[in-house]
């Protein structure tokens, strides 16, 4: 039982030291911000477990270092509440008063229902930790179900769906999460097997979302044109990075007559662009190949193949 715990220990951290190294090579990234699971198993503990799960998928998303992670609902609609109170003349002004219009949007959004639990754990304690992250076990067995769903902002579809289990046990060995952002007990969350079941599934949701990227469109838009210089609304936090290569031309929206759904978005290419300079929220390119004069303001932007 020793190798096998000492086996899974390594696999834990092996797992947490490549998603860093992930993390550190950038790529091109997403907005996405996660929904309170709805807890239709019933189950209720010491801590909430819708609360727990948006906590945790939050944090696992933003080290994957693949998305731009944003605040729960609740997080901007407490956000929006600032920016209304300071509008309206109630509060002290100045340049770091917050301001209206000026929210990241996303552009996916992750929701789901906690389907199943099953909890025969005791909530005994015990493990080893390493640098502040605690891998150790407990006693009984933890079982959580849970089906997620990316839903495209835009349009409101469901691109893809899953159906994701995290199981812990007396035999098993879970990472322990530090963080708050939930209601109820954090103790008892990280020293609970139905808490570890939550990380176990969080984590496979994580991989399932990171597998679906490719198959999501990325775009962006070009905001301005001077100076032979092609202004895109991307940046180093959406991962674009000097020397990256776009297609850029006119967006077509293919919808359905009947329903008025989008089906298809088609880019005609008119040029490639070759990013030389990126900042925070936006990057600057030149002409690579193309009809340089046919590039205008608010043009569809897409990775070049």
């Amino acid at each position: 039982m020793k190798a096998s715990r000492l086996a899974l220990a390594t696999l834990c951290l092996t797992t947490l030291a490549a998603t860093s190294a992930f993390a550190q090579q950038g790529g091109l990234r997403y907005s996405i911000t996660v929904t309170k699971f709805e807890n239709s198993a019933g189950w209720s503990g010491r801590w909430d477990i819708g609360d727990a799960w948006g906590t945790v998928l939050t944090d696992l998303l933003n080290q994957t270092g693949k998305f731009i992670v944003l605040g729960e609902k609740d997080m901007r609609n407490e956000a929006m509440g600032e920016q209304d109170l300071a509008a309206s003349g109630r509060t002290a002004g100045g340049n770091k008063a917050p301001v209206t219009g000026q929210l990241t949007p996303a552009q996916l959004l992750v929701k789901g229902k906690i389907t199943h639990v099953q909890d025969d754990t005791a909530g005994g304690r015990g493990g080893v930790s390493f640098g502040g992250i605690r891998v150790g076990g407990s006693g009984g067995k933890g079982e959580v179900n849970a089906t997620i769903y990316i839903v495209d902002s835009t349009t409101g579809q469901v691109l893809a769906s899953k159906s994701v289990v995290g199981t812990a046990g007396k035999r098993g060995l879970g990472v322990g999460y530090s963080g708050a952002g939930f209601s109820g007990d954090v103790e008892g969350f990280k020293n609970d097997n139905v808490g570890k079941a939550v990380e176990a599934a969080c984590g496979e949701a994580v991989k399932f979302l990171t597998d679906q990227l490719p198959k999501i469109p990325w775009t962006g838009s070009v905001v301005q044109v001077a100076n032979g210089k092609v202004y895109i609304n991307r940046g180093a936090r959406e991962g674009v990075s000097v020397g990256k290569n776009f297609v850029v031309g006119t967006s077509e929206v293919i919808r359905d007559p009947d329903s008025g759904e989008v089906l298809d978005t088609n880019v005609t290419e008119i040029a490639r662009l070759e990013v030389t300079e990126v900042k925070e929220k936006l990057s600057i390119a030149k002409i690579s190949s193309g009809k340089a004069t046919g590039v205008k303001k608010g043009m569809a932007i897409t990775p070049a193949q």
